[in-house]
């Protein structure tokens, strides 16, 4: 009797330890699937996250160069500027210049006349 006993005992001890590693294996495979699914989706999430940063890369590259370009056109104007500027310098000093030179021709033709009239002056009260 003590064997059948200890053998119920034993058949009943083994049940249970089935039935409970069967529970621990299905959870541990459940585990696993949800860990699987959430890895995909962290995947996917950094996927996401990495077309983002290339978007976002590319727009700022595509900023940059525009205000590149923006920057060069400005230059240009400020050097087509600068270049009239310096044509329009040149005129007026070529003006002054020219004004300056007609300005002391007259007062040479002045300094002769004013000179032939003293001479003539002269001569005239000499006599």
């Amino acid at each position: 009797m003590k064997k059948v006993i200890l053998g119920s005992v034993l058949m009943l001890v083994l049940s249970v330890s089935f039935v409970s590693c069967r529970e621990a294996a299905d959870k541990a495979k459940e585990a696993a699937e949800e860990t699987s699914e959430a890895m995909d989706e962290a995947g996917e999430d950094l996927k996401e996250a990495g077309e983002d940063a290339m978007d976002k890369a590319k727009e700022v590259g595509e900023d940059m160069k525009e205000a590149g370009e923006n920057a060069m056109d400005e230059a240009k104007e400020v050097g087509e500027d600068m270049k009239e500027a310096g044509e329009d310098a040149m005129d007026k000093a070529k003006e002054v210049g020219e004004d300056m030179k007609k300005a002391g021709s007259d007062a040479m033709d002045k300094a002769k006349e004013t000179a032939k009239e003293v001479e003539k002056e002269v001569k005239d009260g000499t006599k």
